[in-house]
């Protein structure tokens, strides 16, 4: 599991990239649809990830791994997943929580191979 990104829900994606990207400076790597944003954060790979979706969930941040459905399928009897896996741009996504009620989002890239 490799950290990729960290989630960052906002109530207004347009105010959210004037912040991210006039004040502090960060650059916008690539967007999708209208609601997700990933931003470059300086000396680093991992990226911000904003989205004006999921608001009612937390902030955390969004691991590689090789397959969400094989990840999904060896943990899904002793993980809570609130977020089964589906399919999006560039391969498979799911969310689970942690014993604290945290958001950890997981995420592969199969589309892009």
């Amino acid at each position: 599991m490799k950290l990729v990104f960290l989630y960052h829900p906002v109530k207004n994606l347009k105010e959210s990239l004037t912040f991210y990207g006039e004040t502090l400076r960060f650059e916008e790597a690539w967007r999708e649809g209208d609601h997700t944003v990933a931003l470059t954060l300086p000396n680093s790979d991992v990226r911000l990830l904003i989205e004006d979706e999921e608001l009612e969930l937390s902030a955390g941040g969004v691991f590689l791994v090789d397959s969400v459905d094989m990840f999904y399928k060896e943990n899904k009897e002793k993980l809570e997943f609130i977020k089964e896996p589906v399919g999006i741009p560039p391969g498979r996504y799911a969310i689970y929580k942690d014993n604290a009620d945290n958001c950890l989002r997981i995420i592969d890239f199969t589309n892009e191979k």
